[in-house]
């Protein structure tokens, strides 16, 4: 089991978790989504979490994945390649007492490539040094995970070049925070 030390803490700012206090691993890099980047994505997805499956790529603390779990997502399927990281989120489901999210230690792209299941939701916050972002979305428009209707959430540094969409994917609400720029996207 993960050993809590020197790691933080994220905190669920609604639904059937609200105020719980969940560990953060202590890795470079690491950063969860803002409490407030976190409110309007989730009052921009009010009516769509409610039973939706959802994919969190680079789950990194969690914060996005356990929120939507905690808001009324039916499954929330999260991908972190960091041992440590992977080893916080899998201790966040034992104290959480959840089965509906599942955690997997794998590289997001390489995990893209062999998954055989398309969600309602995709949450997407690689880290921000990598320059991940339009890579992703390719491979994601490639991959079974996707299908009509599907929400893509983006998370990316605000000074960062503005980079063409995929084909048939639309911005449907964007906003700035902080050096955060945040866009939901849909699959037309």
């Amino acid at each position: 089991m993960y050993k809590p030390g020197s790691q933080g803490t994220v905190r669920i700012i609604g639904g059937e978790w609200r105020s719980r206090k969940l560990p953060v691993a202590d890795v470079p890099g690491l950063r969860p989504t803002t409490d407030r980047i976190r409110e309007t994505l989730f009052n921009w997805l009010q009516h769509s979490i409610v039973q939706a499956s959802c994919l969190d790529l680079f789950a990194g603390t969690g914060a996005l994945g356990f929120e939507a779990a905690s808001r009324g997502a039916v499954e929330v399927v999260m991908i972190e390649r960091d041992r440590e990281a992977f080893n916080s989120l899998q201790q966040s489901v034992e104290i959480l007492k959840t089965e509906k999210v599942k955690v997997s230690q794998a590289d997001a792209l390489n995990w893209l490539e062999k998954a055989d299941q398309s969600f309602d939701i995709i949450f997407l916050d690689p880290p921000f040094d990598q320059n991940l972002v339009h890579e992703t979305l390719e491979q994601l428009m490639r991959s079974s995970c996707v299908k009509k209707g599907t929400l893509i959430y983006l998370e990316e540094k605000k000074q960062s070049t503005e980079q063409s969409l995929p084909e048939n994917l639309e911005i449907i609400k964007q906003g700035k925070a902080g050096q955060v720029r945040h866009t939901l996207l849909e699959l037309s």
